[in-house]
């Protein structure tokens, strides 16, 4: 089949970690997604959970050895020219299973073609190819220019980190806790008043307490404005952890809305809505705290949804006062509360 021209491009994407309410996690991934015709590449791949090589937290010379080898300035990794363009978001290891194309230079273009899982030294293209995707043919200079911007340190953007405020010591240190589990760095704060700007700026979000007052709040932000900085500001839904992670990350998701896989989550007399981009997996659960402070967990919904706007019931668990719902795909996470 003859590559037929296709636009290049790079933009920020997630891989949706969080703690799951089996007691497990999932490790938090900022990375570089290639986009195909305006749309994301990992969408074309059904519900792939995987992050793309150009991850923000591998060092930095291991970054410009990724995006060098892209441009087919080092030899190919793999054998019959063939280059990993999606892996693992744990562990990145090829036994773990990597989507790989071949990348090769055709004059002044760059052609992406034989796109295949691949858990091996070798590809089975008949057995394991992904024959509805490709080729694609780039136009060099748009290639070239979209790749090596990256290798500004700048243009890979922040870490991701974010500043937790709030009344509650033991709640904001679990909370740090388990967002350093997941690899989002945290610091706990009362004042950010006296915090070097050079300091902010390495926060992609701020966290506020509920029982944090709406002045100190107003100051922490006049700090920020007084650095020039631009942050998130996530005003905590209840000191339930994984619902105030799940909120944090959705803070931290750059990801233009229309680029999401999920879109919205609202609830409705005792149903959700979730609006889907394209077909994912998606789980839903249901948090609350009881009188005793203690959480209470509900699984409430697990399938693939194809791309639109699906009703979901919530049952009488779902639905007491006080609930809370997180909705996850594996690149997008969503909370909102069950009753007003």
């Amino acid at each position: 089949m003859a590559a037929e021209y296709a636009t290049f491009g790079l933009a920020p994407a997630i891989r949706a970690g969080g703690v799951l309410a089996d007691g497990d996690y999932q490790v938090h991934r900022d990375f570089m997604d290639f986009i195909v015709d305006g749309r994301p590449l990992l969408y074309r791949l059904s519900d792939l959970d995987a992050v793309s090589p150009l991850a923000s937290d591998v060092p930095p010379a291991i970054f410009t050895a990724q995006v060098r080898a892209l441009l087919l300035e080092d030899e190919a990794p793999l054998p019959g020219g063939r280059y990993v363009v999606y892996g693992c978001p744990e562990c990145a290891d090829l036994a773990c299973g990597a989507v790989t194309a071949v990348i090769e230079r055709d004059g002044e273009d760059y052609v992406w073609r034989d796109f295949a899982w691949q858990t091996g030294e070798h590809a089975d293209l008949d057995l394991n190819g992904y024959h509805g995707i490709g080729p694609f043919r780039f136009s060099g200079a748009e290639y070239r220019a979209a790749l090596t911007a990256l290798l500004d340190a700048a243009a890979r953007g922040p870490r991701s980190r974010v500043l937790l405020i709030g009344a509650r010591v033991a709640v904001l240190a679990r909370l740090a806790a388990a967002l350093r589990t997941i690899g989002i760095g945290a610091d706990i704060t009362r004042d950010a008043g006296d915090v070097p700007p050079e300091e902010l700026g390495c926060y992609g979000a701020v966290v506020f307490g509920r029982a944090v007052p709406q002045e100190e709040r107003a100051a922490v932000r006049a700090a920020f404005d007084r650095a020039g900085l631009d942050v998130a500001y996530v005003e905590g839904l209840a000191p339930i952890v994984p619902l105030l992670v799940a909120q944090i990350e959705h803070a931290l998701d750059r990801v233009p809305p229309e680029r999401r896989r999920l879109t919205g989550l609202t609830v409705t007399d005792g149903t959700a809505r979730i609006e889907v981009t394209s077909p994912c997996r998606v789980r839903v659960t249901a948090y609350r705290l009881d009188r005793l402070h203690r959480t209470h967990t509900h699984d409430v919904f697990d399938a693939h949804l194809a791309p639109g706007s699906h009703r979901i019931p919530l049952g009488p668990k779902a639905t007491k006062p006080g609930t809370y719902l997180v909705a996850r795909a594996s690149t997008s996470v969503l909370t909102a509360p069950t009753t007003p």
